[in-house]
């Protein structure tokens, strides 16, 4: 654990997306991240591993504490959080680190022990952050779900993950789940709303390879092709997701990620999802994320505090 300036307590954290690479310190008494010391670089998924580790060093560096007092890493699976060592391979994304050690270069590169990196899902870092000072905030249970290239997902009580029990999916992820037979994320992600909605038009349709953001937009103009396959997907997660939302007793879903910046088309399909599976459901608050840059931040320093 680091300390700011006043010696209050505060944690260095690094969060690696597909495209950036952001580190910050963070404030234990609000876990809201310290304005000055907010460092973001972009980040070549593709790129080799000594590349995105120098991505990833210059970072830490340039927050102002680089790992001081230990490092909260948020990165995205597949990957060993407890060895902190890479599986990615056949996923698209950062190939050149499956089987790569990243703590122990890390912990060379900015001179720290290596027992004093941790590294955490970083959906799940997401939901914490929402939990510590976001759209969760106030609720001992708590369903967190990212929309984006796929489905990030975690269940939380009293803010830590809960990734094991009947009352969650397999490892408390939701893109294990199926729906309809197949797994989930054929029908909510990406790439499954760029391919249900290119299969839905005419082939003579210059748009029909739209990209996510572009079909939303469609949606909003009132494109009746967009506006269904948007519902379909959405509708599909609630189904999906229903039966666990009930059963694990959660208080509140909160939505973040890219997909769900066009919250008015994604709230409603979710919901009408939701109580198709469990009409209970009916009343169970669905918020968008508060702080979805931030969020993955935060949860990365309240989980590392609080962990047991």
């Amino acid at each position: 654990m680091a300390t700011d300036a006043t010696g209050a307590p505060a944690s260095s954290v690094l969060e690696i997306g597909g495209t950036h690479v952001t580190a910050a310190v963070v404030e234990h008494t609000n876990w809201t991240v310290k304005p000055d010391s907010l460092f973001r670089l972009p980040l070549q998924a593709a790129g080799s591993a000594g590349e995105l580790v120098d991505a990833m060093e210059r970072a830490a560096s340039g927050s102002g504490d680089a790992g001081a007092g230990g490092l909260t890493v948020a990165i995205p699976g597949p990957f060993d959080y407890e060895r902190g060592v890479g599986e990615y391979r056949d996923v698209g994304k950062f190939e050149s680190l499956a089987g790569f050690d990243l703590r122990t270069e890390l912990s060379d590169r900015l001179n720290l022990d290596g027992n004093s990196i941790a590294f955490i899902n970083d959906a799940e870092a997401f939901g914490i952050g929402e939990y510590a000072l976001g759209a969760a905030s106030g609720y001992r249970r708590a369903v967190c779900i990212t929309l984006g290239t796929g489905v990030g997902s975690v269940f939380l009580d009293n803010g830590l993950p809960v990734r094991t029990g009947t009352e969650v999916p397999p490892h408390g992820t939701a893109h294990r789940l199926e729906y309809r037979g197949r797994p989930l994320e054929e029908t909510v992600s990406r790439r499954a709303v760029r391919a249900a909605y290119t299969a839905a038009v005419s082939p003579d349709r210059k748009d029909g390879d739209a990209d996510v953001h572009e079909i939303a937009s469609l949606a909003h103009s009132g494109d009746p092709t967009a506006v269904r396959v948007l519902e379909t997907a959405f509708a599909g997660l609630g189904e999906a997701l229903g039966a666990y939302v009930h059963a694990f007793g959660a208080g509140v879903l909160v939505v973040g990620g890219s997909v769900a910046r066009s919250w008015d088309l994604v709230a409603p399909a979710l919901r009408s999802g939701l109580v198709e599976a469990v009409p209970e459901l009916r009343s169970l608050p669905v918020r968008a994320a508060r702080h979805p840059e931030l969020a993955p931040l935060s949860g990365a320093a309240f989980w590392s505090a609080h962990r047991s």
